[in-house]
């Protein structure tokens, strides 16, 4: 069903690209009807120019809020082309408007750079997201552009079709404005509703859905959305898979621990760190955290939080991994590293942690706070007779933000703020600490006097036991198990010292 355009109402708080649009209005001999700012802006340009309140016999009041709210320009938006609507329209000498153009104000903008609130709250447009629906509600007979965004489509439209749009244009585009409209509107009871609301509803909306080339596997379908360009400047490589973009994910949220470390750098495998070390110099970190586990690090998610120099660089480049994340790179480092076509190089603008974490389970998805408390040394409780060290406080801590960020049930051996050995992902405390003492024992590390890190308690002293043997010489875990008492009495026996944390790790 083809509708031509004869009439428009435009008002729009972003002028930019009407100018484009200004003499095509006036080619299709447009008559528009225009408010405030944008009525201004159009004056000496248009044709065919008519001030809404001429039609409302309202000026523009209350400061702007009350300027398109009245019947006179809903009427003519929302009248059906049927006998009975047009005659009622024309009874009270409403006119018909076929299109209607819209830019909202900025809220999200104006969110982000300011905490003022009475700014904020005169950011949310109520004239304009009312034509929006308005128009989209009657998409049958009236074309809608809800955004500056979509001025393409009514420039092609008016220069390409001769003003006229057929049913599905018109559909597509009143999608699109509920679209924009729902986006806003939950940007908007985002920041009005409390986060301590229990019954507080969970709204989401992402713009710019990205399509990968698949999901986890072939078979699925993966899809982003999200605006990485704000944490991220990718350098070179590839396009990201939906595996490397959760492992991406993973990285970030790991390194965020060490953000304020000296040269720290961690390699990730399927979500897991599998090397990681804190050096004096950015190589000596990556040496050191390639040692954990070389085999591994094949294909491998890499990260660090220093810049990556040359020297560096002629090392990395001896693997082959998957993605590159650093602060920065040298130039001679990234004409390097960037030879390689398919390895994606990333720069890191800021670890950005999300507050809440959100799955999708059953029909439904669950809710919660991220987990982003760390262990500090001033956190730990002593609870045995031995005192741990100085060094063995800084290694205690560094193992047990490594254990964070391990599947559970994980256990972490370090020395020397080095992952010496992890295990990971295991249905039993025992079998993660074998794992753990088992690979770093094949890496070819000696474990006398490393510490040992659980993410959460050991119910029994087996752990204990076993990490003793293997040459553990200090222990951290969150303690809280009725059989806590157990665990103390074997390390006072062994002169080991424990520290409990008081705060659980569990990642599933």
């Amino acid at each position: 069903m083809s509708k031509k355009i004869s009439s428009a109402l435009i008002s729009v708080f972003d002028k930019d690209g009407l100018d484009n649009i200004i003499p095509l209005l006036n080619k299709n001999n447009i008559h528009v009807y225009s408010t405030g700012g944008t009525y201004s802006f159009l004056e000496g340009k248009i044709d065919q120019l008519t001030k809404v309140e001429d039609i409302t016999g309202y000026p523009s009041i209350l400061g702007g809020r009350v300027k398109t709210l009245h019947p006179a320009v809903f009427g003519g938006i929302l009248a059906m082309r049927s006998e009975e609507h047009l005659t009622e329209i024309e009874k009270y000498n409403i006119p018909e408007m076929d299109l209607v153009v819209v830019d909202l104000y900025p809220f999200e903008k104006t969110l982000a750079n300011t905490d003022d609130e009475s700014a904020i709250i005169e950011k949310i447009d109520i004239g304009g997201i009312s034509l929006i629906r308005a128009a989209a509600k009657n998409f049958r007979d009236v074309v809608v552009i809800p955004s500056k965004d979509q001025y393409a489509d009514l420039e092609k439209i008016l220069s390409e079709s001769n003003s006229e749009t057929d049913l599905s244009q018109r559909k597509r585009l009143a999608s699109k404005a509920f679209d924009i409209s729902s986006h806003y509107d939950t940007a908007i009871f985002n920041y009005m509703a409390s986060e301590e609301e229990s019954d507080r509803p969970l709204k989401i909306s992402f713009k710019d859905p990205q399509v990968l080339r698949y999901g986890e596997n072939p078979h699925q379908q993966g899809i982003y959305f999200g605006e990485m360009n704000a944490m991220f400047n990718k350098r070179a490589g590839k396009s990201l898979s939906f595996n490397n973009l959760v492992d991406v994910d993973a990285a970030v949220q790991l390194m965020a621990e060490f953000e304020d470390e000296k040269s720290t750098f961690a390699i990730l495998k399927h979500t897991n760190a599998c090397g990681l070390a804190t050096r004096s110099t950015v190589l000596e970190a990556w040496k050191d955290a390639l040692a954990g586990d070389p085999i591994s690090a094949f294909g491998g998610i890499l990260i660090s939080n220093s810049t990556i120099d040359l020297e560096t660089a002629k090392e990395i480049d001896k693997i082959f991994y998957e993605v590159l994340i650093a602060p920065d790179f040298d130039q001679a480092a990234y004409d390097l590293l960037s030879k390689k076509e398919k390895r994606v190089l990333m720069e890191i603008n800021h670890y950005q942690r999300q507050p809440k974490s959100i799955k999708s389970i059953l029909n439904g998805v669950i809710v919660q706070d991220t987990d982003l408390k760390a262990d500090h040394a001033a956190d730990m409780k002593v609870v045995t007779k031995a005192k741990p060290s100085e060094s063995q406080l800084s290694d205690l801590e560094f193992a047990s933000k490594v254990a964070k960020h391990l599947k559970s049930n994980t256990i972490v051996l370090a020395r020397n703020k080095q992952l010496l050995g992890m295990g990971c992902g295991q249905t039993s405390r025992v079998d993660a600490c074998n794992q753990a003492i088992d690979k770093a024992n094949r890496m070819g590390f000696d474990l006398e006097g490393c510490v040992m890190a659980s993410d959460a308690f050991f119910p029994f002293p087996d752990c204990v036991e076993l990490g003793h043997k293997a040459g553990v010489k200090a222990v951290i875990q969150p303690g809280g198990s009725i059989k806590d008492k157990k665990s103390i009495e074997f390390c006072d026996e062994h002169n080991l010292p424990m520290v409990f944390t008081g705060t659980r790790h569990f990642k599933h």
